[in-house]
């Protein structure tokens, strides 16, 4: 598989005093062609920020610092404003955390598609209806026909949910950013639409970044998985090794405490303590006043990347240590 998107020091910052605060610190990941990579972890951790960097969404005043967005071999960061608007529309599109709050309550669901679409490409209202209505059905609308007509608070929440799949689906792009896509949603429309997201991704070809805090949403969709920690990268690895064998005292915590990946009946572990927010960020590791195995080191300095394998790193003062005494 070939390179589709490459984020390198990336780095999302807003005013602040003394000093700009971080949000998203010295990030780097790669998507490749057909992928689904997951960022997870807290919120707070800095996943949907790195999102909408990604996107050159980032809400004002705050910025992108620092740091490479690579996307099929562009520079994202040194595109023009409407070759930016042209690269969301063709190449990436986005599934926002909240369809309730993301359509246009006084817009029908199937003309905010056919805008969509007409904002990206030369086709009549007809053309553009008729794919509208071929992709809701292929998104498991019912009565897909009528429902083009009605308007988002007609609709339940996975209903919404679909809504935004087919609008995000409706530019054909190469890599599509799902955001928390069955937050808010019950168990039962969860699972449809994890399902839908897999089938969608193996029919298309198109790489995911898979937005979410869920471990469960995790274990069904991704190939490998980045976990957050307060802007910061802690653990990276396949997903059948992470959940196999989480090494991090974060990933580990996460995946303990995670009712879907627990046994029946058995109490859940919790991780002490919350995620700082980011203009309380220590110095050294941003984990150390939570985690069971800190070091003297893990105040004064964030920990590097300990290589593991292949496509597996980790960042822990006390796991480099133990590499180093073996």
């Amino acid at each position: 598989m070939s390179e589709l998107l490459k984020v390198e020091g990336l780095s999302t910052v807003f005013p602040g005093t003394p000093r700009d605060v971080p949000v998203v610190d010295d990030l780097s990941f790669t998507i490749d062609e057909g992928e689904v990579l997951a960022l997870v972890g807290e919120s707070g951790c800095g996943k949907s920020m790195t999102a909408l960097s990604v996107m050159r969404l980032v809400p004002k005043p705050g910025r992108i610092d620092r740091g490479t967005i690579v996307m099929n071999g562009r520079d994202v960061r040194g595109l023009s404003i409407p070759e930016i608007r042209k690269l969301r529309g063709h190449e990436i599109s986005m599934i926002f955390q909240e369809p309730m709050t993301s359509l246009n309550p006084v817009v029908t669901v199937g003309k905010q598609v056919v805008e969509a679409i007409q904002l990206h490409e030369a086709v009549d209202f007809g053309a553009a209806r008729k794919r509208t209505i071929e992709l809701f059905e292929r998104v498991g609308i019912p009565d897909a026909a009528p429902r083009f007509d009605v308007y988002p608070h007609q609709l339940s929440g996975g209903l919404k949910q679909r809504v935004m799949i087919a609008m995000a689906l409706s530019t054909r792009p190469k890599l599509l950013i799902a955001d928390e896509p069955t937050t808010a949603l019950d168990v039962t429309i969860q699972a449809q639409i994890l399902e839908l997201l897999r089938d969608l991704q193996r029919d298309t070809g198109m790489s995911i970044l898979l937005i979410t805090h869920d471990l469960g949403v995790v274990n069904e969709l991704s190939d490998r998985v980045s976990v957050m920690y307060a802007g910061r990268v802690v653990e990276h690895a396949e997903r059948e090794e992470l959940f196999g064998r989480p090494v991090h005292p974060y990933s580990i915590g996460l995946l303990r405490s995670n009712p879907a990946l627990s046994r029946p009946g058995e109490p859940l572990p919790e991780i002490p303590g919350v995620v700082p927010p980011p203009d309380e960020w220590p110095e050294g590791c941003r984990f150390a006043n939570r985690c069971d195995r800190v070091l003297e080191v893990c105040g004064d300095e964030i920990p590097g990347a300990t290589v593991q394998g292949p496509h597996k790193f980790v960042c822990c003062h006390a796991i480099a240590r133990e590499g180093a005494d073996d």
